[in-house]
């Protein structure tokens, strides 16, 4: 016999949610709101070879091989993995290129920085 899903509304636990400025919680799993242009900023000018990319934050890395390369995206995907936050990863001979951003929030979010941070630290090794 197949279940008939009841409609979003009435299922039992909805939790609802008003435009609010902070993070949103759901089942205790809190989620980023998106960042402010100047909280941005000063993160990219402190963090060289990241830049913006629409609501996407970017940066290429290089390496002496296709190992090297393909044994660091393993190793943010592992850390990704750690946060339950996935990135986008080009991988190709000898480079790799991350971008993170948080759909949820339609945008750049301080776990995005935060992972960005995480991927520079995990490249220097």
């Amino acid at each position: 016999m197949i279940e008939r899903a009841m409609p979003l509304e009435t299922r039992p636990g909805d939790l609802r949610f008003p435009a609010c400025p902070g993070p949103v919680t759901i089942a205790g799993m809190s989620r980023p709101t998106k960042l402010d242009s100047g909280t941005l900023e000063a993160f990219l000018a402190a963090h060289e070879g990241w830049a913006r990319s629409g609501e996407a934050l970017t940066r290429a890395y290089a390496f002496a091989d296709f190992s090297a390369a393909l044994g660091f995206v393993v190793r943010v995907g592992l850390a990704a993995e750690k946060k339950d936050h996935h990135p986008d990863i080009e991988l190709g001979w000898g480079k790799a290129r991350v971008r993170w951003t948080t759909h949820d929030a339609g945008g750049i979010t301080a776990l995005d920085l935060e992972l960005a941070e995480t991927t520079d630290a995990l490249f220097r090794g």
